[in-house]
């Protein structure tokens, strides 16, 4: 059920009137503007003591007094639990992003190392995506190094496959890895299936923590294995000993095993906070994160609860949370939490031991990373203020936009567009743009067609216009860019071409300033220099990688594609029962017809177009 106050002037809006019709049962309040823009959404166990609060004489919060003087109107939505509460909440924060609460910017996708179950020599990879795959996942890892890390261990230690299904499929004699002792060779037979998979049972258990009882069974290998007079076994798992023993020396453990922790704590910043948090699994730590939510004039315990409650609201959460502070919205997240994982969550505020050392830990992480991040802006900062002064800009510029153009031969023409603000790189705003319709090769063409289909979208409103464009070539990319700009009548936005020196090194960059017949040549030791050469790679390395994937693309296209009547599911079908394209293209036409739905008629079809000529 919904209550809302009237629609009325700040100044007019009857709070006394409108708190005591509140009831006081759970539900969420929403704060509105002027405008009718949501200023802040809020849950309350009891709706009419939450409300009131805001408007005591005796509250003198700075966020408070700064959201009652926007708020216009207020509305409410009774829900029957906490819980219920809890969830509405995170949809409209979702939905509405107000300015007053704390905004998780989650776009992190953390990976999985994963060991699969559908093979006879499972493969052990790092996964990204949903866990519906068969097999054991373990993490999540906070980087692909981190997996990758952890992957080269257990391959040092029980030299486990990791190629793809299809590569193992079609070898004829062993890899590189195998050269390099960190693969058995399963793919040729070098080692039987029930070596293989009690490595591989080695391997999870180790990552399920229980190092010692691997220990225990390499020694008893081992002593088995020189009882034979199997020497060269013995030595062998000799070294696979003393190995794992060294990463046991490496790892942060606890006594548990079993123990799956995520530990979390925050530290204010420059108006806005760092949350650390670090991933415990099997008892080990598997590294740490930081994430920076927007969370204005919040308190400590206050962006605690809502980190929380976003991070985990698309996350399967651990059995135990650990945080640095008490606050109230613990016992309604534990019991959300554990409805949405299925087992039970706890999150504990007063640790001891190493969970008390764990925590300190992340909280000085926070700390670091708050300073390195204020150190970081700082110099943007000064660089930005830099650019003002040797360009004549009307002020000091505050969003950067930089495009470059990348083929190859005229061919899967790219154009990339990067954003950099005071705070940095702003990485979910860049863009790459499909280049079509143009003369290969024709990179005028090609810096035209992407500013246009850019500057549309700011010209419409959609964009925020930025103060600064630098474009990565001379004379004639800065014209283009100059042309598009006077074609829909932009102005206020600054143009400056950035070419290379005559040697084509650092340093010698010459900078096209509209209207400037000269080019400015500014000093090696620039700061300035240093920031547009920073924009300017990185246009240039987004640009090269959208090319090189849409090259790849094209290049690795499969010719099972090409086959008129034969679909996507067909396709997987015979890439699943060949094992990949290159057996079947040694397959023959009855090898076809045993694919269930291809009859005579599209086997030949497809053995003539794999095979023309024959």
């Amino acid at each position: 059920m919904s209550v809302e106050a009237p629609r009325s002037d700040p100044m007019s809006f009857d709070a006394k009137s409108f708190v005591d019709g509140l009831p006081a049962r759970p539900g969420v309040y929403r704060m509105l503007g002027p405008a009718d823009e949501v200023l802040y959404v809020g849950k309350a166990r009891s709706l009419r003591s939450r409300v009131a609060s805001y408007f005591q004489p005796g509250n003198v919060h700075p966020k408070v007094h700064a959201l009652v003087a926007k708020t216009a109107r207020m509305e409410v939505t009774i829900t029957n639990s906490d819980t219920e509460a809890l969830l509405l909440e995170l949809n409209l924060i979702k939905k509405h992003r107000p300015r007053f609460n704390v905004i998780l910017r989650d776009d992190k996708s953390f990976p999985f190392l994963y060991v699969a179950a559908n093979h006879d020599y499972p493969r052990l990879c790092l996964y990204r995506g949903s866990r519906k795959e068969r097999g054991k996942f373990f993490g999540p890892y906070p980087s692909a190094g981190a997996v990758r890390a952890t992957l080269h261990q257990l391959q040092k230690l029980f030299r486990l496959r990791d190629c793809a299904d299809s590569y193992f499929a079609n070898r004829s004699r062993p890899c590189l890895q195998y050269q390099i002792q960190r693969c058995t060779a399963p793919c040729v037979g070098l080692i039987s299936k029930e070596r293989y998979a009690a490595d591989v049972a080695a391997a999870v258990k180790v990552l399920e923590g229980r190092n010692d009882e691997v220990s225990r069974d390499l020694a008893r290998r081992m002593e088995e294995a020189a009882a034979r007079l199997d020497f060269e076994e013995a030595a062998h798992v000799r070294d696979q000993l003393a190995s794992l023993k060294m990463v046991q020396a490496q790892q942060i453990v606890t006594s548990d095993p079993r123990h799956d922790a995520d530990v979390i704590a925050a530290a204010p910043g420059n108006g806005e906070y760092c949350v650390a948090l670090m991933f415990v699994r099997a008892g080990r730590s598997l590294g740490s994160t930081t994430f920076f939510p927007k969370a204005p004039l919040a308190e400590p315990t206050e962006v605690l609860a809502a980190f929380i409650a976003q991070y985990y609201a698309e996350r399967e959460a651990p059995p135990e949370i650990i945080v640095g502070e008490d606050f109230e919205e613990i016992p309604v997240l534990e019991e959300s939490l554990g409805a949405r994982s299925s087992h039970r969550v706890r999150i504990a505020a007063s640790v001891r031991g190493i969970r008390a050392r764990w925590l300190e830990m992340m909280h000085n992480n926070a700390i670091q990373a708050v300073k390195m991040r204020n150190l970081a802006r700082a110099s943007i900062e000064e660089n930005l203020a830099q650019m003002r002064e040797i360009f004549d800009l009307r002020a000091t510029p505050k969003r950067l936009e930089c495009f470059d153009i990348s083929h190859t031969g005229g061919t899967d023409t790219i154009a990339s567009c990067v954003v950099f603000g005071a705070e940095g790189p702003l990485k979910s705003e860049y863009r790459r743009f499909n280049i079509a319709g143009i003369e290969p090769g024709d990179d005028y063409a090609a810096m035209y067609q992407a500013l246009t289909r850019r500057y549309k979208r700011v010209l419409a409103g959609e964009l925020p216009a930025p103060d600064v464009v630098l474009i990565d070539g001379g004379k004639g990319q800065l014209a283009q860019a100059a042309r598009v700009f006077a074609e829909l009548e932009l102005k206020g936005i600054t143009l400056i071409g950035v070419a290379k020196g005559a040697d084509r090194r650092a340093g010698q960059e010459q900078l096209f300033l509209l209207g400037r017949d000269t080019p400015t040549i500014l000093p090696p030791d620039s700061s300035a220099l240093h920031l547009i050469q920073r924009v300017r790679d990185e246009a240039h390395r987004f640009a090269i990688a959208g090319h090189r994937r849409k090259r790849a693309k094209r290049h690795n296209r499969s010719i099972l594609e090409t086959i008129p009547g034969l679909g996507p599911v067909k396709r997987r079908e015979l890439l699943k029962q060949f094992g990949g394209l290159q057996g079947v293209l040694r397959a023959g036409i009855d090898d076809f017809l045993q694919i269930r739905g291809l009859g005579p008629r599209l086997a030949e079809v497809i053995y003539e177009h794999l095979h023309p000529g024959r």
